[in-house]
């Protein structure tokens, strides 16, 4: 049997590798602090033989008993609200808590896998972003808490991979949506949905003219699950080349939810992406992989559970 730790099992991506992996035969060792993630999202997970939980800061030294054959590296706060209230444990699980992961890893002669981000590319002057482009960020701006740590934990993964011939993976994740996100986590999807429920005005940062693509939860799931079990070392993007701007996007969680929502404008953030969207076809290629589930049927399935979120019935 197959034994996986995954840190940050209690986030939102992380709750949903943890469901998968068990669904796949493995044995799950669940690792969380609860600094973002939350209880709620591993409580149906609670006696099944092949779970495990330990309440741990990844920070800190990793011990985990007997063997393991994948560490799915996932702590860390992936929202801006997080990472901008949080900036020196972003830093630190970046860092740290990447550097303790991949010790575990090379100790248990096992294989590693990264959870990366579109940040990496920071603000990109290419469009749509490739694994090859470089970035374009700013390492001493308000985001660069988050970018840098993500920059620098790829940096060291590739580092033990060379250096100790660990096996390892890097998933570039790009705007994941779906069941499990914190509905207060200041991203674009909950947010809408929240206000255009309550009938508050819709908060657009900037003209909205910026562009994101967004993927749901499943289809990200299986991107990642495809490239762990993959032999590729280099970065993949797993994404949707679907792409729309903030303010399309918020008329469309408006027409959704049948709201009568007005939109507003906020300033836009420091050095906040204008456009964000994935070249996959290395996904494509290496990995046999493209999303599946389009944004309206993705939205559905997310309202149900936003629906259920704030009491109200599907």
């Amino acid at each position: 049997m197959l034994r996986t730790l995954i840190t940050g099992g209690a986030g939102f991506l992380g709750s949903h590798l943890c469901d998968r992996l068990l669904d796949d035969g493995h044995e799950v060792v669940c690792m969380d602090n609860f600094l973002t993630g939350s209880p709620d999202n591993i409580s149906h997970l609670t006696g099944h033989p092949r779970f495990s939980f330990l309440e741990h800061d990844v920070t800190e030294y990793i011990t985990i008993e007997g063997p393991l054959d994948y560490v799915l590296h996932f702590a860390s706060p992936a929202s801006p609200i997080d990472y901008l209230r949080l900036p020196i444990q972003t830093l630190k699980v970046g860092a740290l808590g990447t550097h303790n992961a991949l010790g575990l890893t090379k100790a248990k002669n096992a294989c590693f896998l990264l959870a990366s981000t579109s940040e990496v590319y920071g603000d990109p002057n290419t469009h749509p972003q490739k694994e090859t482009y470089w970035g374009n960020v700013n390492p001493v701006g308000l985001r660069g808490v988050y970018d840098e740590a993500k920059r620098f934990a790829e940096a060291i993964t590739m580092a033990y991979h060379r250096h100790h011939n660990v096996p390892t993976r890097i998933v570039r994740i790009f705007n994941t949506y779906g069941p499990r996100m914190r509905l207060n986590d200041g991203r674009a999807l909950p947010a809408f949905m929240r206000q255009a429920l309550s009938g508050e005005p819709i908060t657009v940062h900037g003209t909205g003219k910026q562009t994101r693509s967004f993927t749901y939860v499943d289809d990200t799931i299986e991107g990642i699950v495809r490239l762990l079990y993959s032999n590729v070392t280099s970065p993949v993007n797993i994404g949707c080349c679907d792409e729309i701007s903030i303010l399309e996007f918020a008329k469309e969680i408006i027409a959704l939810v049948n709201s009568t929502s007005a939109i507003t404008h906020d300033p836009l953030p420091e050095d906040d992406p204008k456009s964000r969207r994935p070249d996959i076809s290395l996904a494509n290629r290496l990995l046999d992989w493209s999303p599946r589930v389009d944004r309206e049927e993705g939205l559905r399935r997310t309202l149900v559970y936003v629906l259920e979120k704030i009491g109200q019935a599907p």
